[in-house]
């Protein structure tokens, strides 16, 4: 290894890795889990080689575990992520993004015209579609893609 040539990322001894996460969602994967407003160690690499890609992005947050319901967030926007648990140092669990069957309070819907746009009301969807990312309001049974998608503040 020629070190001018190689970038050392220090180790987390304890919080979360989220790996392969694709180059162009980064920083939308980082507000999703809500990164900006956290007051720890938060380490985002972008463009990094990958042998499971091209290239990659990688986000290590420093004493934060994160919730299955947290988690499934990114789904939405990097099935492909990997997410890692780190305690002392050691790799305790490893495991694949999961899209969740429903999704509440987090996506806003497509349609304009949409109850959930015009007053105060928590958005709720169907995933109809995991491979291809495609949702359904559960109130104006609207369809919201993967080029349509907007996240609630």
């Amino acid at each position: 290894m020629d070190s001018k040539k190689e970038l050392v990322v220090p180790r987390i001894e304890n919080g979360t890795v989220i790996d392969h996460i694709p180059t162009t969602v980064v920083y939308q994967v980082a507000h999703i889990l809500g990164l900006e407003k956290y007051e720890d160690e938060v380490l985002i690499g972008n463009y990094l080689g990958s042998q499971k890609f091209i290239r990659k992005g990688i986000i290590k947050v420093k004493n934060k575990y994160f919730t299955r319901e947290e988690l499934s967030k990114i789904s939405l926007v990097a099935p492909m992520a990997t997410i890692i648990t780190i305690k002392n140092y050691e790799v305790v669990e490893k495991i694949e993004a999961e899209m969740p069957d429903h999704i509440e309070n987090f996506v806003r819907c497509a349609n304009p015209k949409c109850i959930t746009n015009a007053e105060v009301v928590p958005t709720k969807f169907d995933v109809v579609d995991k491979e291809n990312l495609k949702l359904k309001c559960h109130y104006c049974e609207k369809f919201t893609t993967k080029e349509t998608i907007r996240f609630c503040e």
